[in-house]
């Protein structure tokens, strides 16, 4: 039997397996745990951060195993057309399925029906598949960071024009 995969918004019994996701995504690439989304406490109570105006967090999942998550959010210091694309994870388990990609669209049709006109994203070079990702949808390199997420660890900024 196929598994069927479905996207949904997040729910309050996902934080703590999005977290210990999110988490062990960084621990496998020996990425930065401080001044990044791995020390920040709102990483544990994502359901409660997404309750935000013109934010939403997509969580995919088979059989209620969690594959992966994306969010869009209107991070502090963003112009009012312009939300950050964040949390966006795969466990090693669900890469090079397309779970992703069809994420990735989830949130781009999302942020266009809250209105936004950009999509911002802060990254760090451990994950360059993911930003090599970005690039392919449309995401341009930008010189520095806008907005204050707190991620001060994060040293690639890109941006993408929604049409």
């Amino acid at each position: 039997m196929k598994e069927i995969l479905r996207i949904r918004v997040a729910e309050p019994e996902d934080n703590l397996p999005l977290a210990k996701m999110i988490r062990e995504v960084f621990t496998e690439h020996d990425a930065p745990r401080i001044g990044t989304v791995f020390s920040d406490p709102t990483t544990d109570y994502l359901y409660e951060l997404f309750k935000a105006g013109k934010s939403i967090l997509w969580v995919s999942e088979t059989d209620k195993e969690i594959l992966g998550c994306c969010g869009i959010y209107p991070t502090k210091g963003l112009d009012n057309d312009t939300a950050e694309l964040v949390k966006f994870y795969l466990p090693a388990s669900s890469r090079g399925k397309g779970i992703g990609k069809e994420l990735m669209q989830k949130r781009i049709l999302s942020a266009r029906e809250f209105g936004h006109k950009k999509l911002y994203i802060e990254s760090l070079p451990q994950f360059s598949k993911a930003v090599s990702m970005y690039v392919k949808q449309g995401f341009k390199k930008i010189g520095e960071p806008m907005g204050n997420s707190g991620h001060t660890s994060c040293d690639i900024w890109m941006m993408k024009e929604l049409y």
